[in-house]
């Protein structure tokens, strides 16, 4: 069976973790100072904070933008639950906002109609490693004094013409979970143009501190460890090859998969593919199982949109998210592919 994901975890990620073992100190050390400003260089040199998950950069950002109850966030529900799970916490309100069908990412149209005058943040999902459109929803931040929050948990190394996700918003979040493009075990990443913002969100990953025993705000203990951080540095240094790698699939699966909707890119996009995704309009599931029965395995994300999970169902309409939900097909994309499992996948899915 060819696996839907499968992590990256060589030798060199090895070294890393028992040399870090080996200095004794594996907490919030040196390897996280120099992960973070590495890291730096996606994103045009942004300030970076590493935390240990996504979920946690995106929570953080919250906090760190102030928003809480009575604030409302605009944020697309075909995503995983951590992005409307990270708005709850703080005690603000997610709105959910439907999705450009082509894209899966939101459609600022869509946005647009669900601003009111509580609304306090946008948070644009850069979805299976294709950016949102930030022109779009960057404009429409401005013009309602809006945050924008970008989740780009999926889509590192990804851009809308010679801007890098992770350079839009007020922050932007990464995560480093192992079937990531690059991950660090376990992890995620803030980034942020603004001192002030980066100031905070560093006092609220650590107990609301910068030294020891000097706490400043209330903050959480959201800290990455030198452990992640060396893996990750590792992973960094390989991205730009897995990029090409997974790209270079998903080329041949345009050029040759018959009988599926292939994902379409929009213009200026640079999408990194950390899902190919495809559209199957009739028995998603019975093709699944067929896949499956020739070797190949596959993934749907997600077969239930936010808005339909027992924490959220608010009354809303969202007719493009409900039939992504039913159609999509997550195909294996990953750098670890040999091309003849590449052909094997090819020729399971044109043979329905």
């Amino acid at each position: 069976m060819i696996p839907a994901a499968k992590p990256e975890i060589g030798e060199d990620e090895i070294d890393a973790v028992v040399r870090v073992m080996r200095t004794g100190g594996v907490v919030q050390g040196p390897e996280v100072a120099d992960f973070e400003q590495e890291f730096g260089k996606l994103v045009q040199d942004r300030a970076c904070v590493a935390v240990n998950s996504g979920t946690s950069a995106l929570h953080l950002s919250m906090l760190a933008l102030g928003i809480g109850r009575g604030d409302e966030v605009v944020l697309p529900s075909f995503s995983f639950a951590a992005t409307a799970n990270a708005v709850a916490a703080t005690g603000a309100v997610p709105v959910f906002a439907d999705i450009d069908p082509r894209t899966f990412c939101l459609d600022p149209a869509a946005v647009q109609a669900a601003i009111t005058p509580r609304t306090a943040a946008i948070v644009p999902v850069h979805l299976f490693g294709h950016p949102a459109a930030m022109d779009q929803l960057v404009r429409l931040a401005q013009a309602h004094s809006l945050a924008i929050v970008e989740d780009a948990a999926q889509a590192v190394g990804a851009r809308l013409g010679e801007t890098p996700v992770g350079a839009f918003g007020a922050t932007a979040c990464f995560s480093f979970y192992p079937t990531k493009n690059m991950h660090s075990l376990e992890g995620g990443m803030v980034t942020t143009a603004d001192p002030a913002l980066e100031r905070r969100l560093r006092l609220l990953r650590n107990q609301g501190m910068l030294r020891q025993y000097e706490n400043e705000i209330v903050g959480l203990n959201n800290r990455m460890t030198d452990v992640a951080a060396a893996v990750g540095r590792v992973q960094l240094a390989k991205l730009d090859g897995w990029t090409r790698r997974r790209r270079e699939i998903a080329a041949r699966y345009d050029e040759h998969l018959i009988g599926v909707q292939t994902p379409p890119v929009a213009a200026a996009a640079w999408h990194v593919y950390h899902q190919y995704t495809v559209r199957i309009e009739a028995k998603r599931d019975a093709f699944r199982e067929r896949l499956a029965q020739l070797g190949v395995g596959s993934g749907v994300y997600y077969p239930t949109p936010i808005h339909r999970l027992a924490p959220f169902l608010p009354a809303v309409d969202l007719p493009e998210t409900d039939r992504a939900a039913a159609e999509v097909l997550s195909l294996p994309v990953y750098p670890l592919l040999e091309d003849s499992q590449v052909e094997q996948i090819i020729e399971a899915v044109n043979s329905r």
